[in-house]
């Protein structure tokens, strides 16, 4: 094929042994199947896999919180009617959808020959019937606390008998002929299809405030699971899992319990939630997977180029964790202020928050209302 012998070059280039894999290793040696017949290496070629297992996650996440999610939320008595529709001005919706300032929307009142206050009610109610509902928030939540949940049981299970659990020297002793377990594949394979569904869904989800340190962070994450597994160095993204597992199940459970109305449970949940946050995302994570990638790996293997972006990416992730440690901090520093949990957990929704359905919006006080 043409288009095939164009990149062909560049194709050679990207998967050169030098940029992937220790001197005098070739892709032979660590192909599957590669030296015992017992040993498995990870194969690239799998990562297709991900993609029906995300397509598989979704279903499951539609079946779940049709059956299961809402139905559950309704009993809490968590609010689930949508607010009434505007009626349809086909102006006013092509303005609405261009993020208008004050002077735009007075400048449209009077090209429509309209009171700029009827133009402001339109715009007001707008704006809350693209408001989702609490039951939706709570629905999101049950679901990534529940897989997550699953993720960090899975993952203590798999790795509770594996050498680099106890010592993360074990992650580089040996590379790169490291043979992956068929427990440790299955647990890889179906947290990179969920973090894919996550990515996926992204769109179609509540937009948050950190929408785009979490596109950065789902990424990222699918970057650095991608390159560990073809690089064989898969133990680092099992560990990178494990430490962050635990706190993001808290604290999609603190969400929901917000949303189900239990604040005084949600406000104890929170305080564990900020401790083990801490604990893993700062500590166990920047010392025993990012500190030990940084500074231990060179001392057993060579690190080639392609570890060297991996190292980036841990610390990206790194990074985002401080960023988000910071908001955390935010919403625990205001807790204690006024003694109850306002806004959302770690994020507010980008256009409404969640402590109030009669909070203005940024751009509503931009037009006056």
């Amino acid at each position: 094929m043409l288009w095939f012998k164009m990149f062909r070059p560049l194709l050679d280039a990207f998967w050169s042994e030098s940029l992937w894999l220790p001197p005098n290793v070739t892709w032979s040696d660590v192909a599957p199947g590669a030296g015992s017949p017992r040993v498995l290496h990870t194969d690239y070629r799998h990562l297709w896999l991900a993609v029906p297992l995300a397509v598989a996650l979704l279903a499951l996440r539609g079946v779940l919180d049709k059956y299961i999610f809402a139905p559950l939320g309704k009993t809490l008595g968590i609010k689930h009617d949508r607010n009434k529709k505007v009626s349809p001005n086909h102006e006013l919706e092509a303005a609405y959808r261009t993020n208008p300032d004050s002077k735009q929307v007075y400048a449209l009142a009077k090209q429509l020959d309209l009171p700029e206050r009827q133009v402001q009610r339109w715009w007001r109610r707008r704006r809350l019937q693209d408001k989702p509902t609490t039951l939706v928030k709570f629905c999101e939540s049950c679901w990534r606390a529940s897989f997550l949940c699953y993720n960090l049981v899975m993952g203590w299970s798999v790795l509770w008998d594996k050498d680099w659990l106890w010592d993360g020297d074990y992650c580089y002793i040996g590379y790169p002929h490291q043979g992956i377990t068929n427990d440790v594949w299955w647990f890889y394979m179906v947290a990179l299809g969920f973090y894919l569904s996550q990515t996926l869904s992204l769109s179609t989800d509540v937009r948050r405030k950190d929408f785009w340190q979490q596109v950065i962070h789902h990424a990222a994450t699918l970057s650095l699971m991608s390159f560990s597994w073809v690089c064989n160095t898969h133990r680092i993204g099992t560990l990178v899992m494990l430490s962050h597992d635990g706190s993001e199940t808290l604290l999609e459970a603190t969400k929901a319990t917000k949303y189900a109305g239990y604040h005084r449970a949600s406000e104890y949940m929170f305080a564990v939630f900020t401790a083990l946050w801490i604990a893993t995302r700062i500590g166990m994570y920047s010392y025993f997977v990012v500190g030990s990638a940084t500074f231990r790996a060179a001392l057993f293997i060579h690190l080639a180029p392609m570890l060297r972006v991996l190292i980036c990416l841990l610390w990206v992730l790194l990074a985002l964790n401080l960023f988000w440690t910071w908001l955390i901090l935010q919403v625990a520093y205001r807790a204690i202020k006024h003694g109850q949990m306002e806004g959302d957990i770690r994020s507010s929704s980008s256009e409404y928050t969640d402590s109030s359905t009669n909070t203005r919006t940024s751009r509503d006080r931009q037009i006056g209302i």
